[in-house]
């Protein structure tokens, strides 16, 4: 499996390298990342019907939309990202939700599982999951709320008042979210843990779980690719806003 640790942090991009992760690679992956403030949309969502555009255009917070399915989710630099891709045309997303509950118990934190495989502590949601496949590769990312600002992701993530101009009622196959009672890792840990130290623990964790691993790095012609994607496509209006 390759090991990436990403520290790159513009959703655009990072979405962009999943998509290209999935599609030009063979090898099973694991990728953690972080995206600076960014609201991140499902592939089939409305972004007016899941987020306040005039409070992220207050904000300056960034709008992206996935290649995967799911829900929308607010991301910034206290929200960690771990993506998986494996050669299968099946989704098993309980496996990788096991893998990251079995991560979190090595750390003192008891973590269960919800019908969707977010996952939860004392009932509050600290991770959401999606999934996507291409051929016969999958890909199922999540999320670990560590010291994310809660005011605004509850803020941020509620449709916006001109929602009836931007076609929810005349295209209503739009995916909604489902909305869950959120918290922070932070501060849950035995010992005091800051957000570089968990990342260094999954890092850790992932490379010595799993069989035949080795640490990888983009390369430049892996940057080329994936900044064509993200200009290309991530970027483009078109594809945010679903046009």
């Amino acid at each position: 499996m390759l090991c990436i640790y990403n520290t790159y942090t513009d959703a655009w991009f990072n979405l962009a390298a999943e998509e290209y992760l999935l599609k030009n690679f063979s090898e099973d992956i694991f990728m953690l990342w972080q995206n600076e403030p960014a609201v991140v949309i499902g592939k089939h969502q409305n972004i007016w019907a899941e987020a306040d555009m005039e409070f992220i255009q207050e904000k300056q917070i960034r709008i992206a939309r996935r290649f995967s399915g799911g829900g929308a989710v607010y991301h910034d630099m206290g929200n960690l990202n771990l993506t998986f891709i494996e050669n299968s045309s099946q989704i098993d997303s309980i496996r990788f939700t096991k893998s990251i509950i079995r991560f979190l118990g090595t750390l003192g934190i008891h973590a269960k599982a919800d019908e969707r495989q977010g996952l939860t502590v004392n009932g509050l949601k600290i991770s959401g999951s999606a999934q996507a496949i291409h051929k016969r590769r999958m890909m199922h990312h999540a999320t670990l709320l560590f010291s994310t600002d809660l005011d605004i992701l509850n803020r941020v993530l509620q449709p916006s008042d001109i929602l009836s101009a931007h076609g929810t009622i005349s295209r209503p196959y739009f995916v909604k979210s489902v909305k869950s009672p959120v918290t922070n890792l932070s501060g849950m840990f035995p010992k005091p843990t800051s957000i570089d130290e968990l990342k260094r623990s999954l890092m850790d964790y992932f490379f010595t779980h799993t069989d035949n691993n080795r640490y990888y790095e983009f390369n430049a012609s892996d940057l080329e690719n994936i900044r064509l994607l993200r200009n290309n496509k991530y970027a483009d209006r078109n594809w945010i806003y679903n046009t």
